[in-house]
């Protein structure tokens, strides 16, 4: 416990140090993210604290394993880098925002399956072609948790607020579990997320943009593949990082149903019409929204954390509850003002259903 606590604190303390830095050179070189539209902040603010949680992890990582990086640790920090430079690529605006989605995060994606790192959902259940399907599921759960975060990104402190209670949850698994490579990686994230969000929670001085982002979620993706909690079964060890990482699987749910319904694709259209929009929209304000998210995390944090000592029927029975749940949240939410594309919209210019 005390080697997890000074991973996580060395992280912390880098990045929350060199966020000060790295900020001054995001104003010196132009990196900022100017007001627009879409956006909240109606002044440019600093867009380079990607690098900072980098920073942060890699020396957290570098030091508690004493430099020596075994192969997957080592295809998880090449993945990782490479999201984070595209990411920074595309902050600077020299890279089309479509090659993060449909060429890196796949590309890091197949770095942890050369590396090793792979789902195991299916092969166990149907060994003949199981692998084949628990390669796709990698594929599919890479990318789709890694655009969750890059999207998520959207409101002071909440991606980095949300990373940092997933990765608690995750520390959490590996100790109870004794997996200390990813007990190792999962303090550092914690770590790096919490030191960095002392600068970004509202008002925000600096944004972590998409290298800080994917990056995140590249982890945090990598952390769900990587927990083996042994005291499942395997027919529920499925819903642990489903549930640790509920804010951006509901968020990412939500604004693709609802950009579907108005005939936008969800990616490629960004607006304010995430969660966070809408229950600030609701009289929540900016920061109570991302604190009603960070409560949103815990729970499914917590949740993740009981389902592990019940029988399966009764997980799954939570599972189903949790679903449904998330269906009646997204109907709500349907109905609360939200901006797409700088333009007002309300329920009733949303085209019927079906």
């Amino acid at each position: 416990m005390f080697g997890t606590l000074l991973t996580a604190a060395i992280a912390l303390v880098a990045s929350f140090a060199l966020t000060v830095p790295v900020r001054r050179l995001a104003l010196q070189v132009g990196l900022v993210d100017q007001p627009a539209a879409r956006k909240l902040h109606l002044e440019p603010v600093p867009l380079l604290g990607g690098l900072a949680i980098y920073c942060g992890v890699v020396l957290a990582l570098v030091v508690s394993l004493n430099g020596h990086l075994e192969e997957q640790t080592a295809g998880i920090l090449a993945g990782a880098t490479l999201l984070g430079v595209v990411g920074l690529l595309d902050d600077r605006g020299v890279l089309h925002h479509q090659v993060k989605l449909m060429v890196a995060m796949p590309v890091a994606g197949a770095i942890l399956l050369v590396s090793g790192i792979r789902a195991d959902v299916f092969t166990p259940l149907v060994p003949s072609y199981g692998p084949a399907l628990d390669v796709a599921l990698t594929l599919l759960w890479v990318v789709g948790i890694t655009a969750a975060f890059s999207i998520l990104d959207h409101m002071d402190g909440l991606c980095a607020g949300v990373a940092a209670i997933a990765a608690a949850y995750f520390t959490l698994f590996a100790w109870l579990d004794g997996q200390s490579a990813v007990r190792v990686l999962s303090a550092a994230t914690l770590g790096a997320a919490a030191g960095f969000l002392r600068w970004n929670f509202s008002p925000a001085k600096i944004f972590m943009g998409d290298s800080g982002a994917m990056f995140l979620g590249f982890l945090m993706a990598t952390l769900g593949l990587k927990i083996r909690p042994g005291w499942m079964p395997h027919a529920t060890a499925w819903m642990a990082p489903v549930f640790i990482l509920l804010v951006p699987v509901f968020d990412t749910f939500l604004v693709t149903l609802s950009r579907l319904r108005r005939g936008l694709l969800p990616f490629a259209s960004p607006g304010k019409d995430h969660t966070a929009h809408r229950l600030s929209n609701l009289g929540c304000g900016h920061r109570g929204a991302v604190i009603a998210l960070y409560g949103l995390g815990a729970v499914g944090g917590g949740l993740a954390v009981v389902v592990g000592y019940w029988r399966t029927p009764a997980s799954y029975a939570v599972a189903a509850v949790v679903a449904a749940a998330a269906l009646a949240a997204t109907a709500y939410l349907e109905t609360a003002p939200f901006e797409s594309q700088g333009k007002p919209c309300r329920p009733e210019s949303l085209p019927p259903h079906g």
